[in-house]
């Protein structure tokens, strides 16, 4: 069955105003709840990295910044590192800078990241989110972890 052009964009405005009406679970009569932009950027790097194939999260500047974070005592690490969040009344956008695993397929490691942090700030804030925007920055690759822990040549 094919639609034309104008009941397509017809059942589009429908649905999103149909959207637009629908009472937030974040509204109710006793009162309002919001969310901070940190709170939904926390869960956003969380369910991010817990996707396999995901090897950090930031781009080269903000991982050396928290390189360097890690190794102060006391300080605390930024899970939020990597990601951005714009947060409304009852929608969220996210986007992620990303570095994967060498080897992972790069378009099911986005889909598998996009899926996993709409359903985890979905279900834990009630916010819509209406998109995860994704750049890999980079690629972890196994020598990289080798030649740090390669043995000293000469004693």
């Amino acid at each position: 069955m094919t639609q034309s052009p104008n009941t397509v964009s017809s059942t589009a405005s429908a649905s999103s105003a149909m959207a637009q009406t629908l009472p937030s679970a974040l509204q109710s009569s006793q009162g309002t709840t919001t969310i901070a932009d940190d709170v939904v950027q926390k869960i956003a790097g969380l369910a991010a990295r817990e996707v396999s194939g995901v090897y950090a999260l930031g781009g080269g500047a903000a991982r050396a910044i928290g390189a360097l974070r890690d190794r102060i005592p006391g300080a605390s690490q930024s899970v939020g590192q990597g990601v951005s969040v714009e947060v409304g009344e009852k929608q969220a956008a996210v986007d992620l800078d990303l570095i994967t695993e060498y080897g992972v397929p790069i378009t099911d490691l986005a889909r598998s990241v996009r899926k996993n942090v709409i359903a985890s700030v979905e279900g834990m804030t009630g916010l819509q989110v209406t998109e995860v925007n994704i750049s890999v920055n980079d690629i972890h690759l196994p020598s990289d972890d080798e030649g740090q822990q390669e043995p000293a040549r000469v004693r």
